[in-house]
């Protein structure tokens, strides 16, 4: 199973678009790893994790092959994780020979947005609610919705994602996980967990996590035997907000065996 996260940014980008802080700065500054697009990823080219604005620009930096997808699993609403105006950029009119049917999955949210956005071109797409805890053959991988503490108005998902016995936790965005979601995975193994660390060094753990609350997740699942001693642990979804740069998140993380994430970053398991 090979993981392209595509983005690893918070909702602003960095840097942000109208920010002038330190931080945005000096990114705009250096470059290369300190350039983060809002956070998306393909799995095995055939299936999307998230649609956000920053897709176009996806494109354009990645090339074709990743507009190539058959099936898109959503996470929940905010406009830097789903932004179904674009996806509409598939259908007759504004695209040709862009393939079958896409498969759009995701909570009861995403569903009412995709059939209100999508209104005149429901033929192009298959479009299905996802229930928490349930497992979905998609794509030729088995996916399961986990319960996220992040978007209180809706069933915020992460994903446990499986392919050939090899798992993946795509676990943003959220805060520390709830109860039921760590003890559904008490009975899994991880090989790869990519966790939200929007907060860096912020005191916080709810809606989104901190750096704390990386390492804390880290130790909590090798605890219950989910992570075992080849399981990576990558943090991404970063906010400017937090002034940190790359290689500041490197010094706060790589020493805990915690990766840190960066636009075009491949994993393979």
């Amino acid at each position: 199973m090979k993981i392209h996260l595509l983005g690893s940014a918070a909702a602003e980008g960095v840097p942000a678009i109208f920010c002038r802080c330190e931080l945005c700065q000096k990114a705009k500054n250096l470059g290369g790893k300190d350039i983060r697009t809002r956070t998306s990823a393909l799995v095995d080219d055939n299936l999307k994790i998230d649609f956000p604005p920053d897709t176009f620009m996806h494109v354009l930096r990645e090339g074709d092959k990743i507009s190539e997808f058959e099936h898109l699993i959503v996470t929940h609403t905010h406009h830097d994780h789903f932004y179904p105006e674009d996806i509409r950029m598939r259908t007759p009119g504004f695209a040709r020979n862009y393939g079958d049917v896409l498969n759009i999955y995701g909570n009861e949210k995403v569903v009412e947005r995709c059939r209100e956005t999508l209104a005149n071109e429901l033929d192009c797409f298959n479009i299905a609610p996802l229930q928490a805890f349930t497992t979905y053959e998609i794509g030729g991988k088995l996916i399961t919705p986990l319960k996220a503490d992040h978007k209180p108005d809706e069933h915020s998902f992460i994903y446990f994602i499986e392919k050939d016995g090899k798992t993946c936790l795509y676990g943003h965005d959220t805060g520390v996980f709830p109860t039921e979601t760590f003890n559904w995975l008490a009975n899994r193994i991880v090989d790869i967990a990519i966790l939200d660390c929007t907060n860096g060094l912020i005191d916080r753990k709810t809606i989104h996590m901190n750096i704390e609350a990386v390492k804390d997740t880290k130790a909590k699942l090798a605890e219950i035997g989910v992570i075992h001693e080849n399981s990576k642990v990558v943090a991404t979804h970063f906010s400017h907000n937090c002034g940190l740069l790359h290689k500041d998140l490197e010094k706060l993380l790589v020493p805990f065996g915690i990766d840190v994430a960066y636009d075009g970053m491949e994993l393979t398991i």
